[in-house]
């Protein structure tokens, strides 16, 4: 499908349930009308009321069945119960919150807040506050290194770089790795050998650390710059990520940094993710778009049709056990913030 045609179907998305219940498989058929089967199908919207400006990243607990998200603008973050599509719970008082952590281990939800440096932790079972803990300026996004038993924060600007937090204790450890910059987005690899961070403040590079050896390699992305979003895929020994200047997806072999493939993809993206099941790319643009790329072999990548959502929908979450794909809506003229449902399609 091309660009063009997504838009074409796009004012079908925006009318949302008044439509797509509307239609029933037995009028499509009278119709001669077939929906179409695109990667991913929006099945729910879900509403999140009261909440207004940026929606950031987003984190899940599977026990529970439950999504949470930072509402950046709101200075709230947002639990969603997917069983039953609605709001269950609102942590608020927070600052400017951005990454946000599920630690099922230690059944603890982090969260990063942008203004006055801290990660705030709470109790996952009820969301009682537990603590604070400092790191300085602009703490963003989270990690769980299940290997170390670690949560790793990316914090800093012009001086940016990772720490640890160790959940069992509630403390700052081990040596902070120094990134040049403030840390977009980061991967580490399943046997948590190697950090991977796009820092584009340092020149629009992927720095490579071995956490073992604590060497540190920089690969550059051939003129391409704001390398933001990444996914990574261990078994393939690939990383993907998204810059947006120009909105291209790059893949790079994880133990040379060489570039494999780089592809046309939806632009000013935030998140994208790796479905291991089927071998395929999520790229949730602001462009009004998720582009869907089909990993044919580690060597060769394949544009598949372009999934419409709506203009400034960057964020998101693709919850594996649920096989959906949540894409957060910011709040438009009366229309609240919602958080879209997809089903993955084989």
């Amino acid at each position: 499908m091309t660009r063009l045609f997504a838009l074409v179907l796009m004012p079908a998305f925006f009318l949302g349930a008044t439509f797509l219940p509307c239609l029933t498989d037995g009028a499509l058929a009278q119709s001669g009308t077939a929906r179409p089967i695109l990667p991913l199908q929006l099945e729910e919207q879900i509403p999140v009321p009261e909440v207004s400006g940026r929606l950031d990243h987003f984190t899940a607990d599977a026990k529970r069945r439950r999504l949470s998200f930072s509402a950046l603008g709101n200075n709230t973050v947002e639990v969603i119960d997917t069983f039953a599509g609605k709001v269950i719970h609102t942590i608020r008082d927070l600052s400017a919150p951005q990454g946000v952590l599920y630690v099922a281990e230690f059944d603890q939800l982090c969260v990063a807040n942008a203004v006055g440096g801290k990660v705030s932790v709470f109790a996952g079972a009820n969301y009682a506050f537990l603590q604070n803990i400092d790191f300085g300026e602009d703490p963003d996004n989270l990690r769980d290194d299940p290997v170390s038993k670690k949560v790793l924060v990316g914090y800093g600007q012009e001086t940016g770089g990772i720490g640890r937090i160790d959940p069992a204790t509630g403390e700052r450890v081990g040596s902070d790795l120094k990134t040049g910059g403030h840390p977009e987005s980061f991967q580490l690899d399943a046997r948590g050998e190697r950090l991977f961070v796009n820092v584009p403040d340092a020149g629009n590079v992927v720095e490579a650390f071995g956490l073992k050896s604590g060497a540190m390699e920089k690969w550059t992305l051939g003129g391409l710059r704001q390398n933001y979003a990444m996914a990574v895929d261990s078994e393939s020994h690939r990383l993907f990520m998204v810059t947006r200047k120009h909105p291209k997806l790059v893949v790079l072999d994880t133990r040379t940094g060489k570039e494999i493939t780089r592809l046309r993809v939806a632009g000013e993206c935030d998140d994208l993710f790796f479905d291991r099941s089927r071998k395929r790319i999520y790229v949730i643009g602001a462009e009004g778009f998720v582009s869907v790329v089909q990993q044919a072999s580690p060597e060769h990548y394949v544009l598949l049709p372009d999934v419409p959502s709506t203009i400034g929908a960057k964020t998101g979450f693709f919850y594996e056990q649920r096989d959906r794909m949540y894409v957060g809506v910011p709040a438009k003229g009366h229309d609240p913030a919602q958080v879209w449902a997809y089903e993955a399609e084989d």
